[in-house]
């Protein structure tokens, strides 16, 4: 029972390796559609927003199909799909997402879709902390996540509309970002599991533990250890395990104090096995200056906003979301009854619990294009 919990949440936390991706699949043919297609695009002497420059930045990045262009050379039918923290473009081949969604007739099928789906930066195989140059990485947020995304698009993959962007919690809040800063390149924004506001209160109180935990971590070193430090590591995964899964789940699957305590020690094993804690420390730090609520205005694209009623990170009663998204002149909020289908802020990953908006959405927007 413990060991099928612990499958399932670190799924719901992007952090497992252990469930086969759709590439995996199609290279054993169990899947249909076109390939995946892999690569790495090169910014060069990219200036992020504290001040530093790095020299390359590497954007490693999978897609899906071809892109289609109209009469006027313009992208139709291209995807941005936007994975969350810690997280990378794998966390969204799963079977319980990319396998609901790319298939042969479903939402996103990617012998219609150009689907782009990036590992950001700090994250997966892009540029990170861990590659070696430590915490003297320079301090990326969101502001220059979203800047190496478009350059991806634009410049590597040589996309300058996009259908839809699509984004899971991080890729959520990236996902309004994008609608602001781009308005006149998307043509649907559907977020998941975010609030387009200040990271404050709750969110940021354990954001900020976690944060100072791997700081004080007296093996931490300033970034510069040979081993992982432990204790850092550990405030890590406690926190997104708390943040991370939903209560009605684990108190049905964990009904006793020995199988509480036997799926906790195995789950932290498994997610820690190939974390890193610089690079998680960077990856929750570069949300401290989001704050898309000014702007929500500019959006011009619908955009269908889905939260889940049992998300932690986005608790429902703060009623945030209701009153921000009437600043979207085409916005619309769901928010998700918690049920045995949702799975706390790791609903943003089971497609098939909102996949209905979703179609929603397309259907829409199709319209008003």
């Amino acid at each position: 029972m413990a060991r099928k919990m612990i499958k399932h949440f670190a799924v719901c936390l992007a952090l497992a390796t252990a469930i086969v991706s759709i590439e995996a699949r199609a290279q054993n043919g169990a899947a249909s559609g076109p390939a995946p297609q892999e690569g790495d695009f090169v910014i060069h002497d990219f200036h992020f927003q504290s001040g530093e420059t790095l020299a390359d930045v590497k954007m490693h990045y999978t897609t899906f199909g071809t892109p289609a262009r109209d009469a006027h050379g313009h992208t139709r039918n291209a995807v941005l799909i936007l994975h969350g923290t810690s997280g990378s473009g794998k966390t969204l081949l799963r079977p319980i997402f990319g396998g609901v969604l790319f298939g042969p007739g479903q939402l996103l099928d990617a012998s219609k879709y150009y689907l782009i789906i990036p590992d950001n930066v700090g994250h997966g195989k892009s540029s990170k902390p861990s590659d070696g140059m430590h915490a003297r990485f320079p301090q990326y947020d969101y502001a220059d996540m979203i800047a190496l995304q478009h350059e991806l698009v634009i410049k590597g993959l040589g996309v300058d509309h996009l259908r839809l962007v699509l984004g899971t919690s991080m890729g959520c809040m990236h996902s309004f970002m994008w609608g602001e800063n781009y308005p006149d390149e998307v043509d649907a924004l559907m977020p998941l599991a975010c609030l387009p506001v200040q990271i404050a209160g709750r969110n940021r109180i354990w954001r900020k533990m976690v944060i100072d935990g791997i700081r004080q971590d007296p093996d931490w070193k300033n970034g510069e250890y040979t081993t992982e430090p432990r204790a850092a590591l550990q405030i890590a995964t406690d926190f997104l395990l708390i943040a991370g899964t939903a209560p009605l789940h684990l108190q049905e699957d964990l009904p006793t104090r020995e199988a509480a305590d036997k799926y906790l020690d195995e789950t932290l094993k498994q997610m820690t096995a190939d974390m890193d804690a610089t690079d998680f420390l960077y990856a929750v730090a570069a949300s401290r200056d989001y704050d898309p609520s000014a702007k929500l205005g500019l959006i011009k694209a619908p955009v269908m906003f889905v939260n889940s009623a049992d998300d932690f990170i986005n608790p429902p009663e703060l009623g945030v979301a209701e009153r921000e998204i009437k600043k979207v002149k085409h916005g619309k909020f769901v928010l998700l009854r918690a049920s045995e289908q949702t799975h706390g802020h790791g609903t943003h990953t089971w497609a098939a619990v909102w996949q209905q908006y979703l179609k929603e959405l397309l259907d829409e927007s199709s319209v008003s294009q």
